[in-house]
């Protein structure tokens, strides 16, 4: 009789072979649903079923859907208010535009020129004084007494006064300098004569009184010691000289008489003077009772 001996290495059935590679098995998660009596199974409370298991409905991602019942009606008062502005700022700018245009067209609009039937405005005669008619290109109207030394530079005054031979005439006087040949100062007339004009007074004016320079004539007269305003002292030559005297009608520039030399002493020095800097020179002052005696002269006292 034959023994069945077992072969220890003989395989059972139902059984794995060991040498084959076993199946892995998928790691349990700790929130996975559990079997019943797992230890791991979550406690589920009364009326609701447990995470995870069939009593839960699965949840489904579709378009539109909204848990608890239907979507909310969506309003329209934004889209209405989008509208109203969009409308009011296209408004805007068609008013902005229009009054634009306007003023432009208003600017740009041509005007024609209106022709009027009247007569051609009549043309002033130019001004007149006793010694003629006014002609003189370099006339001006003054606005200061200075304007009138124009006329020594060979101008006229077109508001000044008319010359009348014989009658009242008002006078005023200027004079230049060595080293200003074309810079004319006042020379103050006597103001108790009939000639005397004040200078605000300057339209009553008729006669100019021009003393000028003899060029060569100056010769020096005295060597005056002065203190300068900065308190340096210095030694000036004051200056002697000769001058000419004319008459002019201030409206015409003309000339109307002649007035003789008139000197300018330097026989002592003067309190105050005014010296050249560069040449340290200072010039005498034409004589004023030769000035006015020429003037009462010509006009009368």
């Amino acid at each position: 009789m034959e023994q069945l001996v077992s072969d220890p290495y003989a395989q059972h059935p139902g059984q794995p072979d060991p040498n084959w590679p076993q199946p892995q098995q998928a790691p349990t998660s700790p929130y996975a649903p559990q079997a019943p009596g797992s230890p791991y199974a979550q406690p589920t409370q009364a009326g609701f079923p447990a995470y995870g298991t069939q009593g839960q409905q699965p949840y489904s991602a579709q378009p539109g859907y909204f848990p608890g019942g239907q979507p909310p009606a969506k309003s329209n008062k934004g889209l209405i208010i989008g509208l109203l502005v969009g409308i009011l700022v296209l408004l805007l700018l068609l008013c902005g535009g229009g009054v634009a245009w306007y003023l432009s067209a208003d600017k740009d609009e041509p005007t024609t020129p209106t022709t009027q039937n009247s007569a051609p405005a009549a043309t002033a005669a130019p001004p007149t004084s006793g010694s003629g008619q006014q002609n003189n290109n370099n006339a001006i109207t003054a606005k200061y007494s200075s304007d009138f030394a124009d006329v020594c530079d060979g101008g006229a005054i077109l508001n000044a006064a008319d010359y009348n031979a014989g009658s009242a005439n008002k006078a005023f006087a200027f004079s230049n300098r060595p080293d200003r040949p074309t810079s004319w100062s006042h020379r103050f007339l006597d103001s108790t004569a009939k000639y005397y004009a004040k200078i605000a007074d300057f339209t009553t004016v008729s006669v100019v009184a021009c003393v000028s320079y003899v060029e060569g004539s100056e010769t020096v007269g005295q060597k005056c010691d002065i203190k300068a305003s900065d308190g340096k002292k210095l030694t000036v030559d004051y200056v002697s000289s000769r001058y000419t005297l004319t008459f002019y009608a201030a409206k015409t520039g003309q000339k109307i008489g002649d007035g003789g030399t008139v000197n300018a002493p330097a026989t002592r020095c003067p309190s105050f003077m005014t010296y050249n800097k560069d040449t340290l020179k200072s010039y005498a002052s034409p004589d004023e009772g030769t000035i006015d005696a020429a003037v009462e002269k010509l006009l009368g006292r």
